[in-house]
């Protein structure tokens, strides 16, 4: 095999992350030309409406995946928390590279930290799942929907249209971007949980192309690997989408493995939050344990009526 095309969205940080891929499957293959094959997702066209109304994250991922189906692309890249459980047959979710910090981050041109935002403050995100653990701490805010690319989303904080916003912090750390704002404050992972896969990416591929397969797995990182299939089978076996009000982070600590999850209603309330820890050598079965601990809490009611409670006042729009 002497080429190799990526599936990438035009995205800064989708760019960011395909280069990325591209310079090590150069660096360990230099015989090989990696190309990129420029994709603008459902997900980057409609701006003016939730993820959650428009079918979740599963709008970043869709026409990658079909570019592939196609034979118009190799494999695919993706920011791992934005791909499905469900991966259409045919292709392969088969590497997860070495995920970098997970954390949420507090930004804001008015205020020192989320502590400091004074009372009925009006904070941005696109994210149920930030939005339940955000108004579980601070009731008194105002969330409002946030869309757009990463430079989009600065822009409309740097106009004031919000007091605060809250970002995933890797990608603002890839793209130099946290310089140029006045107040920043990683938010601790026990404060703001992260969805399944955050900080790590994920390489798809067609899964009869075998030498794809061998290229791809060099860059699999095997801890993260185990961390992330844990969070992904949790998050399958209760049926969530990625857009979900849920929270789920597996961490290896020596011989064993941890999941801590959350799940409840976008404004905070009937938070059902829960921590379990088995051997490595079983990691497999916890995240359908988990699942299942949190089923009989009440989690698939919760998450039936979540969507409606989040946009009562919008019309959901079929696509």
């Amino acid at each position: 095999m002497d080429k190799i095309v990526i599936a990438t969205r035009r995205s800064d940080l989708a760019l960011w992350q395909a280069y990325f891929v591209k310079e090590q499957i150069e660096t360990i293959y230099p015989n090989i030309e990696v190309e990129l094959n420029l994709i603008t997702s459902n997900g980057d066209k409609v701006l003016d409406k939730p993820l959650a109304l428009i079918g979740g994250k599963g709008h970043f991922t869709k026409e990658l995946e079909d570019e592939m189906l196609a034979g118009n692309a190799h494999m695919a890249v993706h920011s791992l928390k934005d791909v499905p459980t469900f991966i259409p047959e045919g292709l392969e979710l088969v590497a997860i590279t070495e995920r970098q910090d997970q954390s949420d981050v507090f930004l804001s041109h008015q205020y020192n930290s989320l502590e400091e935002l004074p009372v009925g403050a009006v904070v941005g995100t696109t994210s149920l799942r930030r939005r339940m653990q955000l108004l579980k701490i601070r009731p008194d805010l105002k969330v409002e929907d946030l869309r757009g690319n990463v430079n989009t989303r600065l822009r409309k904080l740097a106009e004031d249209q919000y007091d605060a916003i809250i970002l995933a912090y890797i990608g603002l750390y890839r793209l130099d971007l946290l310089k140029d704002i006045p107040y920043v404050q990683k938010l601790p992972l026990d404060m703001m949980i992260p969805p399944m896969g955050q900080a790590a990416l994920g390489i798809e591929i067609i899964s009869q192309d075998e030498k794809v397969r061998e290229i791809a797995m060099i860059l699999n990182h095997v801890p993260t690997f185990v961390c992330t299939k844990v969070e992904r089978d949790f998050i399958a076996a209760i049926h969530a989408g990625c857009s979900a009000p849920v929270a789920c982070n597996a961490i290896i600590n020596e011989d064993n493995i941890t999941l801590q999850t959350m799940i409840g209603y976008p404004d905070g309330t009937n938070v059902i939050k829960e921590s379990l820890t088995v051997n490595l050598n079983e990691y497999e079965i916890l995240g359908v344990k988990m699942a299942q601990l949190m089923i009989d809490k009440g989690a698939l009611d919760i998450l039936q009526k979540a969507p409606s409670l989040a946009f009562k006042d919008t019309r959901p729009e079929r696509i």
